[in-house]
Order: structure tokens, then sequence, then C-alpha cells
């Protein structure tokens, strides 16, 4: 089920209702009426991955239980690996089986021998990547014996499969949604109008922002050949948009529905695209994921207290595995490599940790060394999203190719004035709410009159100018 159709427009009314006026302040009910409905949720794409959700589930319920029942560390290892690569295992097999199986052939080929082989038919289940990492989290925190393995089947399976995040994020560690899922939630008025106000900023990122980008950054990446240097230079500040709204847009749209029930979910995105550096991105931008590979992976190896030799070996596994786990195709690779790149001098000139703060925090424009900071940020940031994007290496090459050639310098053939028009108009108003949570959330500071006409506007401009198609699904519902 999509946020964006029709059908959750009736879902989420008539889960809010049954949950908070049929089973107000009955806790195990409320649990189980989250469980069964994102399971009519994620089960309206496709019923037979429920079983997928389900299995994992169990399993790392069943792990949790056994983890606490033993104190050998080999039995405790082993229980844990069996979580991992029942996790890993479903993840790798339903995203990575063809990609391995084809550059096996591919492999093979170069050297000669042909070998029979014809491509898997395997449908990739939404959400795949997000639901087994944040179900990960819960094995790997009792192993570490940071939380509690849960008794409750009923909370842990609502915490696995909690609709709003379920498909794209955030994804949340068990330290942190798990134990909500066992006090009693209240309904207060300011937590449901905020999660309202937060909801409404997301469907415009998304139906405004990052669709009517869509509509022409596929235009010019799927016939880039076609287009001069400038053209695909527009394509490629469309598409930076595009996946930022999407994403960022989706994220807000989840935290704010989860707050209508109670639920305080983390922030996913701060403001990336007005960091000063590489490593104050990586500090904003999908902030669940790469924490997750930072406590998880990163850390674990040794992170950057080790020697220079593993600090950079570890900072390429890092983003390697970044890459890989958005899409089996080596552009995937190519985008956590190149900014492995960008941040490697950063981190063994001690200089990642420069920019903690918010930028501008007490002044309303930017320093010149700040806004040219940001500046140089989001073109080395926009330039990676053209491996990200092209479906070929050799076609991501050519566009940079073609940026790279004298065509540069002439007027985009692609010109959306209006579109810009609202992404200038979209990056003022993120500036504007920068220090918060979302950027439309201090609006509450504003006279009642102000407050509601900035509803309107954006109300308004989502009815006129968003687009409603359903086969614009969210970018990272294919990760």
């Amino acid at each position: 089920m999509l946020f964006n159709s029709l059908d959750f427009a009736f879902f989420l009314p008539l889960v809010f209702f049954l949950y908070w006026m049929v089973f107000r302040e009955r806790l195990k009910l409320q649990n189980l009426l989250i469980l069964l409905s994102s399971y009519v949720f994620y089960g309206w794409w496709d019923a037979r991955f429920l079983l997928l959700i389900a299995f994992s589930t169990v399993v790392d319920y069943w792990v949790g239980l056994q983890l606490s029942k033993n104190e050998k560390v080999s039995t405790r290892k082993m229980f844990l690996w069996l979580s991992v690569l029942v996790n890993i295992g479903m993840l790798g097999y339903f995203k990575y089986a063809n990609f391995f199986i084809e550059n096996f052939i591919e492999a093979f080929a170069g050297l000669g021998v042909e070998l029979p082989y014809s491509s898997l038919r395997i449908i990739l289940p939404v959400g795949i990547s997000f639901y087994t990492f944040q179900t990960l989290s819960y094995t790997i925190d009792v192993y570490r014996r940071k939380l509690e393995p849960t008794q409750d089947l009923i909370a842990f399976g609502a915490f696995v499969s909690f609709f709003p995040q379920l498909v794209a994020g955030p994804i949340e560690r068990a330290t942190h949604l798990l134990p909500q899922f066992y006090s009693h939630r209240k309904f207060t008025y300011d937590q449901a109008v905020s999660g309202l106000r937060q909801i409404l900023w997301g469907f415009f990122k998304k139906l405004v922002i990052a669709d009517n980008c869509a509509k022409y950054a596929n235009l010019i990446f799927d016939n880039s050949s076609d287009y001069g240097g400038s053209t695909l230079v527009m394509g490629t500040i469309l598409f930076a948009f595009q996946i930022y709204g999407d994403f960022s847009g989706y994220s807000d749209i989840a935290i704010g529905t989860a707050r209508l029930f109670g639920f305080d979910l983390k922030q996913n995105f701060a403001y990336p695209y007005f960091s000063r550096d590489i490593a104050e991105f990586w500090r904003k931008w999908h902030i669940s994921l790469s924490t997750w590979f930072r406590d998880y992976i990163y850390i674990p190896l040794g992170g950057s207290k080790a020697n220079k030799a593993q600090t950079i070996r570890n900072v390429f596994i890092i983003f390697l595995v970044s890459g890989f786990w958005h899409g089996a195709n080596w552009t995937f690779i190519a985008w956590g490599a190149v900014h492995a790149l960008f941040f490697l001098p950063l981190l063994l000139f001690q200089r990642n940790r420069r920019y903690l703060t918010v930028v501008a925090e007490n002044r309303i424009f930017p320093s010149f060394r700040d806004g040219l900071n940001m500046t140089i940020t989001f073109v080395l940031t926009a330039l990676a999203w053209i491996f990200f994007r092209a479906e070929t290496l050799g076609q991501a090459l050519d566009i940079f190719g073609g940026i790279f050639s004298k065509s540069i310098l002439s007027i985009p053939e692609i010109l959306p004035q209006k579109v810009l028009a609202y992404i200038v108009l979209f990056i003022m108003v993120e500036w504007w709410g920068r220090r918060q949570q979302f950027a439309i959330e201090n609006i509450v500071t504003l006279k009642k009159s102000v407050r509601w006409i900035c509803y309107l506007v954006l109300i308004m401009s989502i009815y006129f100018f968003g687009r409603f198609s359903q086969e614009i699904e969210f970018i990272y519902f294919q990760f």
C-alpha cells in the first residue's frame, strides 16, 4: 500500500479510529491491531511475502529467547549467527542472487568459457532491506546484552512490521522502538497535530518536489545520449532533489504517522544539502542506515581507532557495503566507492568532525565560507548521484563525458521553470526550519492566521501541482 494512494487515505483513519476509540487503554489489543494492520498494509502489495516477515519475526524472537537462556559464549555466537544467516540469507537470495550469477557467468565468458544460464525469476520483496536490518538490530543488541529479550511475541511482531516505517524506514533500533510497545500510549492533541503537520510536509516533498523533478530527471537520464552537458547538469540537479524529496518525504510521512499512534521514530534526514563537507552530509543523510553500519560494522572492525591501513580498509568497506545495500548493480558500488574517496581525506586529516552544529546557527544567512563549502559539497554529492541513477557504469561515464565538455556552456534544452521555482521555495523553507526536526515544525510560532495560510498554500500546491500517478512509487521501495 502506498502512502500516496486512496487505499491509504481510507486505511489510516480506520486504524486510527480503532486504535484510539475502540482499543484505548488496552495495550495488548492496540499492539495486536498494529500487527494485523501492518500485515494488511504490506500484504496489499503481495500477500505471499508476509511469510518472509513472519518467518524472520519468529526466528529472531526465538533466537532472543535462546540467548537469554545460554551463558556459554560459543552457544550464544551460534544463535547470533543463525539470526544473521537467516536474515542476510533471505536478503541475499531475493536481492543479489541474479547479480552474483550473472557476474559469475560473465567472468567465465571473459576466459572464453560459455556457461548455460537463465535468469532466476525472483521478485524483490518491498522493504526487505529495511526490516531485515531492523530485526537484526534486536538479536545483535540482545547478544551484546544491551537489551533484554522480549517475552511478548505480539509486541515483537508489531515492532518488526510497524507499518509506517516498514517498507522504507527509518530503520529503527530495537533499543529505541521495541520498549515503546510495552508502555501505554496516551493520545495528546499536540502530538497528533505535530504528526499531521509532518505528514503534510512529507506529501509536499514527495508529490510536488520529488515527482515533478522525476518527470524531467527521468526524461534526461533515460535519453542521456541525446543531450548536451548543460542539460545533463540540469538532470543531475533535478535527480538530486528528486531522491531527497522522495526519500525524506517518505520518512516525514512515516514519522508523522507513527506520532499519530503515540510512537516516536528517530529523525532520518537533517537537511543534508546544507552540509559543509561530505562527513557532515553522511551524518545527516539516511541517518538510520549510516548509524546502523557505523555501530554494527564499522566500529566492530576497529573504526578509525585502528592503524592507518586498517582505517582506510574500514572506510572502504563501510561505503562499499552501503552502496551494495542499495542495489545489485556495479553502479551502486561505484557510488559507494566515490563517497569513500570523498570522505577518506577528511578522516585521515582528522577533519571529519569539524561541523557538528547547525550551519549559521545564530544567523539568518550563512557566511561566505559556509556558503562556499555547502555549494562544493552539494556539487560533489550531485555528481556522485549520477552513478546512483545511471543504469550502467558505461552510461554514468558517458554522462560525465557529456558534462565535462564544451556543451556545458550551452543553454539547457530542458529548463522546467515551474519546477525550479518550487525547488527554490523548498530550499528557503528548509533553510528557515533547519534547526527543527522537520522544516515546518516551528510554524507554530507564527500567528494562527498566517499559520493557516501556510497550510492552505501547501495543500493547494499539492492539489494543483502534485503528481498523483500510482506509477511513481517511492524510490527506496526498490531497495
